[in-house]
């Protein structure tokens, strides 16, 4: 038996078949209680690109494609919630998830920690690490049970890697004219590892959302705001600051340090039980390598009983060039000259990572009993205009512009 297939295996066999436990315990004077519950997801992906990996968040990345035939990391994850109640004002929160990251470990972090303190009915006011409230699954990306599909559409929700960060929010829910209103405001801050003496920071993360429900209709939008510097790319643009005026420009207009990012998105969604319509978009200007693009997507399925069959379709397209010609080279000695161009060439590298693909995607979910799902998806991916889309880990031979397929299988519980 392969290694990937001993992690499927032990991943598959952490829930008790068809079973659910919900663990729920109050205090003797009554006035305080707490919850626990678990969620998981057991999967493996197959991506028929060999010189590159498919991945569904660079954060956590998984090895479908050149590193592995099939992988279990791409979505496979372990969750836990603690809830407390502690009177009719007062409640907490801590949501601890293991997944594959980038040091190539399933270290549990903490993606939920915060306190929450009613003020009126409508008021609320949060305190700690909060998840942001920016997509339509944004409360529940990590737990997949929630979701009608595998993954979240990859086009949207992975230009946007981080869920949470650490810091307030508040939430004021109103009506009027027959529409439920909730508008939240919150600023926090995020400090991410993304290897060895490689980190991202997020600071003065700034936004609000607004969501309106009627009945099974549902439609939020947002925009966020934040300082962002990530330790990648270090030697590029300390080389490219050694070729005068024209080195210095792209050094700044490339590098993502103290670069203040643009999220603005919108989505709506119709779910009246026996079929679910819902699509979402958003444009994400990073104002450095990190690029200024869109992604959108598209999604319906029908509710048959236990059987769910549905489609999806996501695009992504960049609004800046993703290859420039870089540091002059005319004029310069030859030796020099190498120099710059493989500068030049780096730095289109970046650039290409910009994700510019097409994808469909047809998947069936089969709720196996209470608390499982058992989903199957197939995604045709077609990477465009010299991007790498998506992809991750890519390779000398990869080439832009091919259609690719992603055969995904997971299995989805809650305990």
């Amino acid at each position: 038996m392969t290694s990937v297939a001993r992690q499927f295996l032990k991943l598959l066999a952490l829930p008790a078949l068809c079973a659910a436990a919900h663990v729920h315990a109050q205090t003797d004077d009554k006035s305080a209680s707490w919850s626990f519950q678990g969620f998981g997801s057991a999967g493996a992906v197959h991506s028929t690109e060999k010189q590159a990996d498919y991945a569904a968040n660079v954060l956590y990345p998984g090895k479908a494609g050149y590193s592995s035939n099939w992988s279990p990391e791409v979505d496979s994850r372990l969750g836990a919630q603690l809830s407390v109640d502690i009177d009719k004002r007062w409640s907490a929160v801590l949501q601890v998830v293991s997944e594959r990251n980038l040091q190539n470990s399933w270290k549990p972090v903490v993606e939920w920690a915060n306190v929450k303190y009613q003020v009126t009915p409508e008021l609320s006011l949060r305190l700690g690490r909060i998840a942001l409230p920016m997509f339509l699954a944004g409360d529940y990306r990590k737990a997949s049970y929630a979701l009608p599909w595998v993954r979240p559409p990859v086009e949207l929700y992975g230009a946007l890697p981080i869920s949470s960060s650490d810091g307030f929010d508040a939430s004021y829910r109103w009506n009027s004219a027959g529409l439920k209103h909730t508008t939240q405001a919150f600023y926090g801050s995020t400090n991410r590892e993304l290897g060895p003496g490689y980190r991202a920071h997020g600071h003065g993360i700034t936004g609000i959302t607004h969501t309106v429900t009627s009945g099974a209709l549902m439609l939020r939008g947002g925009v966020t705001t934040s300082s962002l510097t990530v330790d990648v790319g270090q030697e590029l643009f300390a080389g490219l600051r050694q070729f005068g005026a024209a080195g210095q420009a792209l050094a700044e207009r490339y590098e993502i340090r103290d670069k203040r990012v643009l999220v603005v998105n919108a989505g709506a969604s119709y779910d009246p039980g026996d079929w679910f319509v819902m699509a979402e978009a958003g444009r994400f200007n990073y104002k450095s390598a990190l690029g200024d693009f869109y992604g959108l997507y598209a999604s319906a399925g029908v509710r048959l009983g236990a059987w769910t069959p549905y489609v999806q379709a996501g695009r992504s397209h960049a609004l800046m060039a993703t290859s420039i010609a870089g540091v002059p080279l005319a004029g310069l000695p030859p030796a020099v000259a190498a120099t710059a161009s493989y500068l030049n060439g780096y730095l289109n590298s970046y650039l290409s990572a910009i994700p510019q693909q097409d994808s469909v995607a047809l998947g069936l979910r089969w709720d196996v009993c209470p608390g499982m799902a058992l989903k199957l998806q197939y995604d045709r991916l077609h990477t465009r205009n010299g991007s790498s889309g998506t992809f991750i880990n890519v390779q000398p031979g990869f080439r832009s512009g091919g259609h690719a397929g992603v055969t995904s299988v997971l299995l989805d519980f809650v305990f």
